[in-house]
C-alpha cells in the first residue's frame, strides 16, 4: 500500500531547489499536493514554473512569517513537510534578522498551526550545517550542535522549536536533518553550480573559498526519498534524523571529478572574498546514516558520479545554464 496515495500534503519552500524535486516526488507517488511559493510581485513559482507537475498542484503564494497565512494553509492537511528557510550562510552574516524571523518565527508559526489543525504529522527541514565542524566521525544524530553562523544558529533555533511542540503539546513531529544535497536548479551559491557554470561558460580560471573542507554529498531525488521515508514512518515521531550517504569527499576532489566528467582543462584558485570566517567554516561533514536505514530501511541510491553526471547534463543544457550569472560572486 502506497502510504501517499490520494493524502493531502502541503510542502512549504515548494518553489525553492529541494522543494519543487520533493512537490514532483510526492506528485508521482499519488499525493494530493499544495505548494507555498514564496509571495512576490511578479507571481514566479521559482522551480515550479517549468515542472512537468504543475497542472496537478495547488500554488499557494505567501511567506511563513505570516501565522495568519500558515493557519489557511495547512487546513485539511495530512502532512505537512516544512522547508521554507532562508539559507545563503554567506547573506547570514549581514542580515542575520532576516534568518531568524524567517527560520525561527517561521517554524513556529508552521507549528502552531499545525497543532491548531490537528495535522497528522509536521516534517520538519533541519540542516547538517547545524552539527558544526565534526568533533567526531561519521556524525550521528546525538553529535553536539554548533552555531558557527548566524544561519546555522537559526536552523538550531528552527529544531528545537519544532521539537518543542512534539514534547509541550505531543504533536506529531520529525525533523529531517539532509547532509549536502546537491542536483538540477541548485543555487549558485553552492559550491557544485558555481564550478559546472563557469567551466559551461568557458572559463579557464575559477575562483573558490577554501577547497579544504570536506562534505557527504546527496544527489537531490535521494534527499526526497529519505524526507518522504522519515515522514511516513511512525517509528520517526519526535525524532530527528539524519539523511547522508555515509560518504565523506573534500570539496577539492568533488571539483577534479566534474572537472574530468566536463573534460576541462580549467585552473582552481583561491579567492579571499570567497573564504569564511575563520571559525566560521566546516571543516568536515560526514554523516551517520544508520539511524533512518534502522527507522525506515532507507539508503541512498546514486553515487557521486553518478548524481554530477546528471547535474552536469542539466546545468549545460542552455535554457537552464542561462539562468544562473556565472560571472559573479552570489552571496
Amino acid at each position: 500500500m502506497n502510504h501517499w496515495h490520494g493524502k493531502q500534503v502541503l510542502v512549504t519552500g515548494a518553489d525553492g531547489f529541494i522543494g519543487s524535486h520533493l512537490v514532483e516526488s510526492l506528485v508521482e507517488a499519488g499525493a494530493k499536493v499544495r505548494a507555498l511559493c514564496l509571495y512576490n510581485s511578479f507571481n514566479d513559482w521559482g522551480w515550479l514554473e517549468q515542472s512537468p507537475v504543475l497542472a496537478e498542484v495547488e500554488i499557494i503564494s505567501g511567506d511563513v512569517r505570516d501565522p495568519f497565512l500558515c493557519k489557511k494553509i495547512t487546513q485539511d492537511c495530512h502532512t505537512v513537510f516544512h522547508l521554507a528557510a532562508l539559507i545563503a550562510i554567506p547573506y547570514s552574516y549581514v542580515a542575520p534578522n532576516s534568518y531568524v524571523e524567517t527560520n525561527v518565527n517561521g517554524t513556529l508559526n508552521m507549528a502552531q498551526a499545525c497543532l491548531d489543525n490537528g495535522v497528522s504529522r509536521f516534517m520538519h527541514t533541519s540542516t547538517s550545517e547545524v552539527y558544526g565542524t565534526a568533533q567526531y566521525v561519521p556524525i550521528n544524530e546525538k553529535h553536539p550542535v554548533q552555531p558557527q553562523s548566524p544561519y546555522s544558529a537559526s536552523k538550531i533555533g528552527a529544531d528545537a522549536m519544532a521539537m518543542s511542540y512534539f514534547n509541550a503539546f505531543e504533536m506529531p513531529v520529525c525533523i529531517a536533518r539532509p547532509f549536502n544535497t546537491y542536483g538540477p536548479r541548485q543555487s549558485a551559491r553552492a559550491v557544485i553550480p558555481t564550478i559546472i557554470t563557469q567551466i559551461a561558460n568557458g572559463k579557464k580560471r575559477i575562483e573558490l573559498g577554501d577547497t579544504s573542507p570536506t562534505r557527504d554529498f546527496n544527489y537531490v531525488t535521494d534527499t526526497c526519498r529519505g524526507m518522504m521515508a522519515i515522514a511516513a514512518s511512525e517509528k520517526t515521531i519526535g525524532q530527528t534524523v539524519n539523511i547522508g550517504s555515509n560518504f565523506e569527499i573534500s570539496v577539492q576532489d568533488t571539483l577534479e571529478l566534474i572537472k574530468e566528467l566536463m573534460g576541462s582543462e580549467v585552473e582552481f584558485v583561491q579567492d579571499e572574498q570567497r573564504l569564511r570566517p575563520k571559525d566560521s567554516e566546516v571543516f568536515r561533514l560526514w554523516c551517520d546514516n544508520s539511524l533512518i536505514h534502522e527507522l525506515t530501511g532507507f539508503e541512498p541510491q546514486t553515487d557521486i558520479r553518478a548524481g554530477l553526471s546528471k547535474t552536469i547534463d542539466w546545468f549545460t543544457q542552455a535554457d537552464n545554464l542561462k539562468r544562473y550569472k556565472a560571472n559573479i560572486y552570489n552571496v
